[in-house]
Parts: structure tokens; sequence; C-alpha cells
């Protein structure tokens, strides 16, 4: 057992855990941050952080990509004393009043209290073949693949924000685009709706499923169909290219399978939270996508770790009769 027991352990390191970092490092609590990997989360892999405030310059380029943001939130987090080390949690424990995290080497670290950051994975379409072609052209980051499908034919699965805003990000690279969605609308703000339509480079198919994906070795067809009319169209590609490129946004799916029977979950596997970012245990926090919310971005995620920071900062003063 690690002998220290923190004031704070942070389990994730993308921008929710990174700003609690942040806020309770400059609050003077002795905070450890467990990350399995990089750190990040989705954000490491974007090119361009267009609504975070402050990233646009007078002269309407972005200052401020993914890794060059996280890289900043991390600089910060180290600036103002918190500890990032890197270790997969195995375990929790959240039965006792000092919180106790086990890892995959069998450490265990001990906290007062405890924010749970570990963020949300991209979700899987489930058609035949996504599976056997992830990564032969299949993929789920367009920021990491879109170059390999330069001058190509792409199709981007999904009618949110993300697949919107991706499919406009892939019109730099591919010489088209089509946007697959499954309903026959877009769930987006109108502006982006608009930035699509009018992309000569964009075709969309609205009312349209994937069947099946096909090839060999690599992506070289796809069975679509229109779930109105029942209309199956085959997809082939282009004799000169030999391959295209499918990019999945769907949605997401929470983090939290480690911490299932230690706190309260919904149906779908995300941790509710008061305001307070507080969870059904007392001590244990929770922010960033892994929560039930209307809006999953990076300004949402900071904002989230904030308040849980600052929450578990008086929960610690309270609970263990420390004062400021």
């Amino acid at each position: 057992m690690h002998n220290t027991i923190y004031d704070l352990i942070i389990i994730g390191a993308g921008p929710a855990g990174l700003a609690a970092a942040l806020y309770a490092g400059r609050s003077k609590l002795n905070t450890l941050i467990l990350e399995r990997g990089a750190g990040g989360g989705q954000i490491a892999i974007t090119n361009e952080v267009a609504n975070y405030p402050g990233s646009l310059l007078e002269e309407g380029t972005f200052e401020v990509s993914g890794p060059n943001l996280v890289k900043r939130m991390m600089d910060q987090v180290e600036h103002f004393g918190a500890k990032k080390i890197t270790k997969t949690v195995k375990d929790v424990d959240f039965s006792e009043k000092i919180k106790k995290i086990i890892t995959l080497d069998g450490t265990i670290f001990q906290a007062k209290a405890v924010i749970l950051a570990t963020g949300a994975l991209p979700k899987k379409l489930g058609c035949k073949g996504e599976a056997e072609f992830s990564g032969k052209g299949v993929s789920y980051c367009a920021t990491c693949d879109a170059d390999f499908f330069t001058d190509l034919e792409v199709f981007c699965v999904g009618g949110g924000y993300t697949s919107l805003e991706e499919a406009i990000y892939l019109t730099k690279f591919a010489r088209k685009v089509t946007i697959i969605v499954r309903k026959p609308y877009f769930a987006s703000a109108q502006s982006v709706q608009d930035k699509v339509l009018s992309n000569p480079k964009i075709k969309v198919m609205f009312n349209t499923e994937i069947d099946e994906i096909a090839g060999d070795g690599m992506v070289e067809r796809i069975t679509l169909r229109n779930n109105i009319t029942g209309e199956v169209v085959i997809h082939e590609a282009d004799e000169d290219d030999g391959t295209f490129g499918i990019f999945m946004f769907v949605g997401y799916s929470p983090n939290t399978e480690l911490f299932k029977g230690h706190v309260e979950m919904n149906e779908w596997n995300y941790i509710p939270t008061n305001e307070n970012m507080a969870t059904n245990i007392p001590g244990v926090f929770a922010a960033g996508d892994l929560r039930p919310k209307l809006l999953r971005q990076v300004i949402t995620a900071t904002a989230d770790g904030a308040i849980a920071a600052t929450a578990a900062e008086k929960y610690i003063n309270e609970a263990f009769h420390e004062k400021n």
C-alpha cells in the first residue's frame, strides 16, 4: 500500500480531470492524477479547437489544436503542484471514509476524496464487417486517419454535431464525403448544417443504414439500406482507388465499467451527480463525459472539473475538520 494519503485522487487526465487538478492544486490540496495513457482524452486527437473560448485569432485562424491545448493544461497543472502518475486503475474501494484506488501492478493509493474523470469511448455501429475492418478502412478518428484517404472517397456515419464537424474536416483530404444519417434529419446546430449542405464535396444520405462492410484485406464495398423504402445499394470502391474510408461518429459509451457496484449509474452506465458533481457516495465526485449531460465538449468538461475540485475541497474541509 502506498503510504501517502492524498487529499484528492483524480482518475483520468482528460480536460475534466486536468481542470480538476488545476483547481485542486491552486487550493493547495495534495493532488494525484492517475492516468493509464498519455492523457488528454478525446481532445488530444482533435485537429482544431474552434469552440473553446479564446481559440480564434483576429485573422480567423485557430491558435489552439487539441494536442496543444492538452499540453498547456498539463503544464499549468504541474505548475500548481498536482502530480500525475501513469498507471492503470484495476479496482476501487469507496466503502470507507478513506478511499482506496488499486492499480494493475497492485499498488494501493489512498485519498480523502476522489474525482472520476475517465470520459467516454466511441460507440461501435455494430454492422457486419465493422470490427473486421477497423483500422483497415474503418476509423473512429478523422484527425488520426484523414490523411490516409487523401484524394479518396470517404463515408461519414452519424447525423450529430461531431459527425458533421468531422465530415467538414474530412473534405480537406478526401475528394468526396458522403454522410450517412439513420434519421431523416440532422441533430446539430443549424449553422453546422448549413456549412455541410453548402459544401460541394459533401453528399448526404438520410434514412440510410449500413448493413455490411466488406473487402479483401481493406474496405472495398459497403451495403447501404434505405430504412423507409427498403432499397439496398452496394457501393464499390473506385477501380483506380481500390479502397475508401468509413468514419464512424455515432456517439460515445461512458468509460465507467470500473466503477460498477461502487457508485450509482443510470441505465446507460453514465454516473449521475448533483450540481456539485457529487455522486451518491460521500467524497466521490464525477466530472466530464461520463456524466449524463446535454453537451459533451471541452468547455463543459473543464467546467465539471472545476466544480468537482471545489466541491471536493469543501467536502475534505468538512469531513476531516481541516481549515482553509
